[in-house]
Order: C-alpha cells, then structure tokens, then sequence
C-alpha cells in the first residue's frame, strides 16, 4: 500500500509542476482537468476524496490505538513499534495526498482565473485603442472642415 501512496505523491507533484510552469503540456493538463470537472467528474471526485478520508481517519485511529496500547503497556513491543511507524507513514502520506490534491484544484481554478483576466484585459485594450483612433480621426475630420471654405449659393 506504501509504494502505491508514494506513487500517488510523486504523481501530484509531476502534475502541479506541469501546471506551474508554461508548456505544452500545461494546456493539456488543464484540458483533462476541465474535462475531468464536467458531467459526473465532481460526484466520482467526491466519492474517491470521501472514500479516501474515510480510510485516513482510519490510519489515525490504528495509530491511536497502538499508541494507547504501548501507553497501558509500559514498555515496548517491537512488533506494536513497526506497526506504529507503517501505520504513521502510511497516515503521513494520505494527507499529504489530500493536500496535493487541494493545491492542484486550487492551482487550476487561479490558472483558469488568471486566463479570463488576461483576455478581459486584451479585450479593454483593444476598446481603448479603437476608441483612441475613433478619437483621433474626429478631429482630424473637424480639421479638415475648418479649413475648407463653405461655399455659398
């Protein structure tokens, strides 16, 4: 279970490197987590996130317990010590499985927000710009009117 766990880590921490840095791979990583975020993504993350806790907080009582037990005892059994270390890497690793997950949701949502804002921006730009060139062919156009002479009839 321990080498499954630290695959999972290593793979989180590939996936939030892939979605600091920009490259190719970043789009795709945002693409599969869009895709991943539609339709009945969120109840299937939310069973595995629930199912997930549920074993964690076990590793925790299973850690409580052994801790309880080498309290009452007195001394230490070597068997209760390497049950106790597993159970607190195993523990260990769960949450920091949790964690990760919490900051590749979060980095995702800033990177998506950070895209929105940089088109809003592009789009108050442009508007500026035309805007200005609007501005600026008017008075070229009021110029023009003045130093043409009315004729009458």
């Amino acid at each position: 279970m321990i080498q499954i766990l630290f695959a999972l880590v290593v793979a989180q921490m590939a996936l939030i490197l892939s979605l600091l840095f920009r490259t190719p791979l970043r789009t795709l990583v945002i693409t599969g987590l869009d895709r991943s975020k539609q339709g009945r993504g969120p109840l299937v993350a939310k069973s595995v996130g629930g199912t997930v806790l549920v074993f964690f907080s076990s590793t925790l009582y299973g850690v409580f317990s052994v801790q309880k037990r080498l309290t009452e005892a007195g001394f230490v059994n070597p068997t209760d010590e390497v049950l106790m270390a597993h159970r607190l890497l195993e523990a260990s690793l769960i949450g920091f499985s949790l964690f990760l997950v919490l900051i590749i949701d979060r980095l995702h949502y800033y990177i998506k927000e950070l895209n929105l804002l940089r088109k809003f921006i592009e789009e108050v730009k442009n508007l500026k710009k035309d805007y200005e060139q609007r501005k600026n062919a008017d008075a070229e156009m009021k110029k023009t009117e003045i130093k043409q002479p009315k004729l009458q009839s």
